[in-house]
């Protein structure tokens, strides 16, 4: 069963409860929680997005899916705790050396959440073979991390696909998620190629009716 993560990325300031409220009625399976610092990637959302995943934690039982696109993995998690989300995804390219890579696992799962760790497009998908059997999650960017409403990567797919042949083959238990570019137009592909979450933030964000585009891009 693929499940619906929408990335509140793009939400017009002023429209945030009837928007989050809207997302809720829609059955999104969760909230998408893109944190980025200005640093790791361009943007900066730290704050809002702080603003935003505590807003929801009141009004919402909805799961929290946060993707920390920052530096400082350690305060990240920190900071993100505290909302008692269901899963913190970390970016394996924000970490020096593999200790560290395991250090923030550790630390993620120690505090009762999911972990997810997520690689950048030009990231080869063999070198974070050897953390799978830690992790819950791994996310595949399929866009450049740190803008809304990309094209997709259509080689992106591809890695999708190898990433699941050696899951399968390992008998390993995660979800794949796939971030970026995700619309009725390229979900198919990227359902067909094995990952299980789709993170959609502008296509379900425009479309009058959230939940007739969830159902679409769920089926």
């Amino acid at each position: 069963m693929v499940e619906i993560s929408t990335s509140i990325l793009s939400v017009i300031k002023g429209e945030e409860s009837k928007t989050f409220f809207g997302l809720e009625k829609a059955k999104t399976d969760y909230f998408h929680i893109d944190v980025m610092d200005g640093k790791f990637v361009e943007k900066n959302t730290y704050n809002k997005m702080l603003e935003y995943a505590s807003y929801i934690k009141r009004i919402s039982n909805l799961p929290l899916d946060v993707h920390l696109m920052v530096e400082n993995v350690d305060e990240g998690i920190e900071d993100f705790l505290a909302v008692e989300p269901n899963i913190i995804t970390f970016h394996y390219e924000a970490c020096k050396d593999k200790e560290e890579v395991m250090k923030y696992i550790k630390k993620i799962e120690e505090n009762n959440c999911k972990v997810g760790l997520s690689i950048k497009p030009e990231t080869k998908i063999e070198e974070i073979y050897e953390f799978l059997p830690y992790i819950h999650m791994c996310l595949i960017m399929t866009v450049e991390p740190g803008k809304g409403g990309q094209t997709l990567l259509t080689d992106m797919v591809d890695k999708i696909s190898k990433l699941k042949k050696y899951v399968d083959e390992n008998k390993l238990e995660i979800d794949i998620e796939a971030d970026g570019g995700i619309n009725l137009k390229t979900a198919e592909s990227v359902k067909n190629a094995g990952a299980n979450i789709l993170v959609s933030g502008t296509a379900i964000l425009i479309a009058k009716d959230y939940k007739t585009i969830i159902d679409e891009l769920r089926k």
